[in-house]
């Protein structure tokens, strides 16, 4: 059963996503990039919840996406959106990258993105994020 705060962060997450979508859509336009931020900042603490985010975020290996990626919301805030959403995007990779293939892997089963997420470049593309010397793959989280 999924819980209130999930589903409420789940739909926090969605509009992050699309105000950060409209932010660069409206050539940086840094109102919607820092609202956009602190919409999937809040969707993403309720998602998974206050202690697991503290503990995805303290880790000491991802310390420099961390910085980068709370430095890049800064400089949005700051009203340098360009080079924020280029630290946040290099953050956000550095930090989200294991998640990446088991999104792909999720999406295969539909119809025509399925078709696509199978081609062989794009394939070998999201499988070389979140490599693990055990060979199993599952959430950073």
């Amino acid at each position: 059963m999924v819980g209130d705060n999930t589903k409420i962060g789940t739909g926090l997450l969605a509009l992050g996503c699309g105000f950060l979508f409209l932010g660069v859509l409206f050539l940086f336009d840094s109102t919607l990039l820092a609202l956009g931020d602190v919409l999937f900042l809040t969707g993403l603490t309720l998602t998974i919840g206050v202690s697991r985010t503290m503990r995805f975020f303290a880790k000491p290996d991802r310390l420099r996406g961390m910085v980068s990626f709370f430095g890049g919301i800064v400089l949005v805030m700051l009203r340098w959106p360009v080079i924020g959403m280029i630290c946040q995007l290099y953050g956000l990779i550095y930090l989200f990258g294991q998640f990446f293939p088991i999104v792909a892997q999720s999406l295969e089963n539909i119809p025509v993105i399925g078709e696509i997420l199978r081609m062989p470049a794009i394939e070998n593309f999201f499988s070389s994020f979140g490599k693990s010397t055990q060979g199993d793959r599952r959430a950073p989280v």
